[in-house]
């Protein structure tokens, strides 16, 4: 059974750098691609990051404009967690952050979310 839990979440105000976890388990954490998403208040869930596995050792990283220059994704395989710090956090950045993962173009699994509020 696959499992994501999201940690790392909290209020902090505009400016500030928040990181997120986000521990995995039931899958083959090396091989999966695993990527961020949010739902903004009152929005349709969003990508955020990625993480995908090319091969080996190998992964591409991916990003929406919206977030490229200030959150930067990064996965720890021994420990099967991915992580996003972000950083210069805006109120729009305010949302439920969650953790999902895939074997192909499509991700199967999510987690539960973290809530990030970003105070102005």
């Amino acid at each position: 059974q696959v499992q994501l839990v999201e940690s790392g979440g909290g209020l902090v105000q505009a400016g500030d750098s928040l990181e997120l976890s986000c521990a995995a388990s039931g899958l083959t954490f090396r091989t999966t691609n695993l990527a961020w998403f949010r739902q903004r208040p009152g929005e349709e869930r969003e990508f955020v990051a990625a993480s995908r596995w090319r091969g080996g050792l190998a992964y591409n990283v991916e990003y929406a404009d919206s977030v490229r220059g200030r959150f930067s994704v990064s996965r720890y395989n021994a420990k099967n967690t991915l992580y996003v710090e972000m950083n210069s956090l805006q109120p729009e950045d305010t949302a439920v952050y969650y953790c999902v993962a895939g074997s192909g173009a499509e991700y199967d699994f999510w987690g539960q979310g973290t809530q990030v509020t970003v105070s102005s």
